[in-house]
Formats: structure tokens, sequence, C-alpha cells
């Protein structure tokens, strides 16, 4: 064995490297494939490449399996779910008693998507309908957070203003801010409200969860209260 070979040892990424770059070798080598033995993961033995091929398509499909699976549960829940928006997005349209319809909002938001708390505050309302819960005086702050989310906000409670618009706000542990606006969906005009959604389990709302369901949620609440303005 000469110098070089001896400072410079073959590695396996040299071999893996090797065998990358030459797909002939095993069609010159034929009697190799046939001598290979691979680990089995499941148990200490021994198996052929046939076998060790067989049984890495086997995990592939089982992988398939489970997705294929995920996707139809994730499919049937997203079915549900938007059927419960229309059937909710029809009722907020046959609502004809304005002054309720704010409650109203807060209670199907409880019942139709099993929320522990909601409560919403409104501002630049129409005269008539100052005299609402919802309407109740609201910090500057607090409306100029509403109308920077770009987004609706998904954490933990730290002591948001809005908490105290709840019920029971000692029970809060994280929540979701959801900003209404008029305009078309999508729009960054200002806010003229915003809406809460609450829960004593912290993992209800987070900062990983997305928002898109949260965000039509919005879009829908903005357009029917928009007619209170």
């Amino acid at each position: 064995m000469n110098n070089d070979a001896m400072n410079n040892p073959i590695t396996e990424d040299d071999i893996a490297h090797y065998l990358s770059n030459t797909p002939d070798f095993f069609v010159r080598h034929a009697e190799l494939l046939a001598a290979v033995q691979f680990a089995s993961p499941h148990g200490n033995r021994a198996v052929g490449l046939q076998e060790r091929q067989a049984e890495m398509l086997r995990e592939k499909i089982k992988a398939l399996e489970q997705r294929i699976m995920e996707m139809i549960r994730n499919g049937s829940e997203n079915v549900m779910l938007s059927d419960k928006i229309l059937r909710w997005a029809r009722s907020l349209l046959m609502t004809t008693d304005l002054h309720a319809l704010p409650s109203a909002i807060e209670q199907d938001i409880q019942n139709q998507f099993s929320v522990p708390q909601v409560g919403m505050r409104l501002w630049g309302m129409a005269p008539e309908y100052a005299g609402l819960t919802v309407a109740q005086e609201v910090s500057e702050d607090a409306k100029v957070f509403a109308s920077s989310l770009m987004e609706p906000f998904c954490g933990l409670n730290t002591g948001f203003e809005a908490v105290g618009w709840l019920e029971d706000p000692a029970t809060v542990t994280s929540l979701a801010l959801i900003p209404l606006r008029g305009g078309a969906p999508g729009s960054m005009s200002p806010a003229f409200g915003m809406l809460v959604l609450a829960s004593p389990d912290a993992h209800r709302f987070h900062s990983g969860m997305g928002t898109d369901f949260l965000a039509r949620i919005g879009e829908l609440v903005s357009a029917a209260l928009s007619r209170l303005k």
C-alpha cells in the first residue's frame, strides 16, 4: 500500500459517491448483488437485497396509507366545518334584529365551534347602537392594536385588554384576537372592532396554529356587523 492510500483512506462517502457515479458497476459485478447482506430493521438478522427492498417498499406503502387516511379524515372534518360555516352565514343573513345581532354572533360562535368564551367590542357605530354592551368604551391602544393585525392573533393570555370583555376573564389561558374590518375580504382598512375567542386550555389557541378558519370567521362577522355603522 502506498503512502497516499495510507494517509487518505477510502471512506464510506467515497464508496457511495463512486457507486452513485458508476451505475454499471453492478452490471459488471452482478454476483455481488446476490451476496450482499443487509441488517433488517425488524430484528438482529441479515437479509438479502431483494428482501430488504421488499421491506422498504412495505414501509413506504404503510406510510402512504397513513397519509391517505389522514387526508380523508381531514377532508371529512373540513366538509363538516364548511357546513357549519354555511349554516351560520345563512343565519347571520336572516337576522333582522340588529340590536340583538352582536350577542347572537357571540352565542353562535360558542355553540357552533365549541369556544368556551367569546366577546367583542365595536367602535364607530351608529348612535342608535351606542347603548349596546359591545359598544362600550375601548382604549386607543386596543383600537390601534386591532388595526395593526394583518391576521388573527393566537397565543397565551399575557394581559390583553380584550380579556376584560369576557364574562370570566380570570379563567382565560389562551386566546384568539380577530380584527373586524369593512371592505372586501383581505382589506387592510382600519378596524372597527375586535372579536376575542378564549379558552382555559393553553393549547387551544397557539402561535403555531393556522388562522385561515379564524380569518373567515372575522370576515363573516365583519360583514354582518357593518350594518351597525
